[in-house]
């Protein structure tokens, strides 16, 4: 019986491995290589996913739901079958017992050990939240499922590399900084939030459900864990990214010289990019425009911190993972990164 049950998670490792090494070799790593080249050269990734070359969004309406969320998802579907693959992995095929001793423990090491597992990653806040989700399920702590969460998207190095080309490497840095500070601060904080009780309630609602039964083998339970999570997470997302792409012009109604480096518009800036959605890198594009159109570095910079780390549709896939407590206090504190990030580039001289 140990035999068998070594054969069985020596088969799990190899082939977390083989779908985590080849699926972001695919995904991830390959494609960034070669957008880092075309950031160097034309200091440019490509259009604004927000408002294209326009001065604004358009006008809400479901024609501009449409749109938003076919271009959001041709961005970011490959990166989510991914994270859903990875996500029932990290259930099924990895021994719990691993995840337990390597981020079970709500304190300050399994919190920086979920964010450097983060940074290969490089998924956008949507496509790792899936992962997340496997995470908290195999008992990762809170602290170290949020920094891993964070960090996929906050950290993620080719995208401090499209800033430096694009935006210049004093945003990078700002990027780099704050996101630390975001990431194992946050991770932190959400261990402290998280009181036995919670704990134990988290748990039992997490395992809710009996996936399969204890006898069958771990590639059966990966089937069945990963069809469950594609049948409750996507279609509650595909909804709220089609109210997003609607949304957007009243969460970003205009982009010109008025908008200032006044605080109450890096506020405004920090709270509306925490609830609007975006595939990975989405903001260089978004800031670049809105610079060119004069925008203050202000609200810039509230966007640089606020836009990769969450928004409606991760915190709702995210939901069942984490207390509302928790997921209300994290998205306050991204706000205040935010505004942080808009008046360092006021001070800085951005």
């Amino acid at each position: 019986m140990r035999t068998e049950r070594q054969q069985e998670a020596g088969a799990g490792w190899i082939a977390f491995l083989l779908i985590a090494v080849l699926g972001l070799f695919y995904v991830k790593w390959m494609p960034y290589w070669g957008k880092a080249f075309v950031a160097a050269s034309n200091h440019s990734i490509g259009s604004s996913i927000l408002m294209g070359s326009a001065a604004s969004p358009p006008t809400p309406s479901w024609h501009a739901a449409a749109d938003y969320a076919w271009a959001y998802g041709k961005a970011i579907w490959q990166a989510m079958v991914l994270g859903l693959l990875l996500g029932s992995a990290v259930q099924a095929l990895l021994p719990s017992e691993w995840i337990l001793r390597l981020l079970g423990r709500a304190n300050p090491g399994s919190v920086l050990r979920g964010a450097m597992l983060a940074v290969p990653g490089m998924m956008c806040t949507c496509c790792a939240a899936p992962v997340v989700v496997g995470l908290r399920k195999a008992r990762a702590s809170a602290g170290a499922a949020i920094a891993f969460w964070l960090g996929n998207s906050v950290l993620n190095p080719a995208t401090l590399i499209f800033i430096g080309f694009v935006l210049g490497w004093r945003w990078s840095a700002l990027r780099l900084v704050l996101g630390i500070v975001a990431v194992l601060g946050l991770g932190l904080i959400a261990n402290r939030l998280v009181s036995p009780e919670e704990a134990k309630a988290a748990e039992r609602h997490l395992a809710d459900i009996r996936i399969a039964p204890p006898g069958t083998g771990p590639f059966t339970r990966w089937l069945a864990i990963l069809a469950r999570m594609t049948v409750r997470l996507i279609p509650e997302y595909i909804v709220l990214v089609l109210l997003l792409g609607a949304a957007r012009a009243w969460l970003f109604p205009h982009a010109g010289p008025e908008i200032d480096n006044g605080f109450g518009w890096i506020l405004a800036f920090a709270a509306a990019g925490t609830l609007f959605v975006i595939p990975t890198a989405g903001e260089v594009p978004i800031i670049q425009a809105m610079l060119a159109l004069g925008v203050g570095v202000g609200p810039a910079g509230a966007l640089l911190m606020v836009l990769p780390p969450i928004s409606v549709p991760s915190l709702a896939l995210v939901g069942r993972a984490f207390s509302l407590r928790l997921l209300a206090v994290l998205t306050i504190g991204i706000v205040a990164i935010g505004v942080i990030g808009g008046l360092a580039a006021v001070a800085l001289r951005f």
